[in-house]
């Protein structure tokens, strides 16, 4: 047996965890906490990785993910946006530290930055795949 499979298992269901509350909490991201489950799981069961890639809403876009397509333009774009949204309201109003909210908006911005740059657009992906074939 793998020695960290326990740690990989509970960082699996931790971030599975993690992505049912944001499924209910406006604002918190789901997607990226069940690819993460995703990759943990990976390396510690294939049942629940397979668990993870069937879920009904979310499977299909951690597929996707997993296979190198990225994100769907829509949700590339919902994402920037509600970042955005939660990032600015949260450093001008509730935030009242002042360091903390430059915190919160360079932390913003990485995340803004990673989603946009790092993270491939689906639509594109396809559009290259199809223009090369």
């Amino acid at each position: 047996m793998e020695p960290l499979r326990p740690i990989w298992l509970l960082l699996g269901f931790s971030f599975a965890g993690l992505g049912f509350l944001g499924a209910a909490v406006p604002g918190m991201p789901s997607t990226v906490f069940f690819i993460l489950a995703a990759y943990f799981f990976s390396k510690s069961s294939p049942r629940f990785l397979n668990w993870v890639l069937n879920l009904p809403k979310v499977g299909p876009m951690v597929r996707d993910y997993r296979a190198g397509l990225g994100m769907p333009r829509k949700a590339k774009v919902l994402a920037l946006c509600m970042l955005s949204f939660f990032a600015l309201t949260s450093a001008i109003f509730l935030v009242p530290v002042f360091w903390v909210k430059v915190v919160v908006l360079v932390v913003g911005a990485v995340g803004f930055w990673f989603i946009h740059s790092r993270i491939p657009t689906k639509e594109l992906v396809l559009a290259q795949h199809k223009g090369n074939a």
